[in-house]
């Protein structure tokens, strides 16, 4: 049964669910609580690590991914360990000044992203990769995530430098070829382009809004997959946009 719910925000438009309501009363208010039932089992996929990935290095470097919805795609990264920060924004269209609202639309070309910024001595780019690929997105579906229908939800790389390109795209063509995925990964590879800040009431919302139903049916399993799929770069306080 479809039901539709108002998000928090008065002005962000709705979002449609298609899961049980009764999920909701599992979860408690205040702090994340991850998902343990199988109730909430997610769709992570074991798949295996780039083969091909940049080394350590000091210093702070940039990565830019869109998978669907950004508040689940922000919501992961900010727990990984080694990401110093995770913001949700509209970028890879022609629009020069994108809201929500016209992204939402379909119109401007963009795509809900998340710009992380992380410490290459801690994690690495090909690290972020393998996450992305293994419990944010799934690589297969062309133009939707989940409930969420449309190229502003599409799943897209945009490497900010060379090295970002050639790592991306030797790892999905070894993934391709190992043919972990049901069928050929659509995900695409576009040039950096402006990445536009969205708006205050986006950034953060997996952490403030743990029991939103979209949240926990959604969301909520993917960051239950990281903890349990990749421990070592799994950490429990998320690191937060709005402090």
């Amino acid at each position: 049964m479809q039901q539709t719910f108002t998000s928090p925000e008065p002005t962000a438009p709705r979002r449609r669910l298609t899961t049980a309501l009764a999920l909701i009363a599992l979860l408690g208010g205040g702090a994340i609580l991850l998902p343990t039932t199988a109730s909430f089992a997610g769709e992570g996929v074991l798949i295996p690590a780039p083969a091909l990935d940049q080394p350590a290095s000091t210093g702070t470097q940039t990565a830019i991914f869109a998978g669907g919805c950004f508040w689940g795609v922000q919501g992961v990264f900010q727990h990984v360990d080694g990401v110093i920060s995770a913001t949700s924004g509209y970028t890879g269209g022609a629009d020069g000044s994108p809201n929500y609202e016209s992204v939402s639309a379909g119109s401007t070309g963009h795509a809900e992203a998340v710009k992380i910024v992380y410490d290459p001595s801690k994690v690495s780019y090909g690290d972020l990769l393998h996450i992305f690929f293994s419990v944010v997105a799934d690589p297969t579906t062309l133009n939707y995530q989940g409930p969420d229908h449309g190229t502003q939800y599409r799943t897209a790389i945009f490497p900010t430098n060379a090295a970002q390109a050639k790592i991306t795209k030797a790892y999905i063509a070894q993934l391709n070829a190992a043919k972990v995925f049901p069928a050929a990964i659509v995900t695409t590879i576009e040039p950096q382009a402006k990445f536009f800040v969205a708006e205050d009431y986006h950034q953060d919302f997996l952490t403030q809004n743990p029991t939103y139903p979209y949240i926990v049916i959604n969301d909520l399993p993917k960051v239950a997959d990281l903890k349990v799929m990749f421990p070592d770069d799994y950490r429990k306080k998320p690191v937060l946009v709005m402090n």
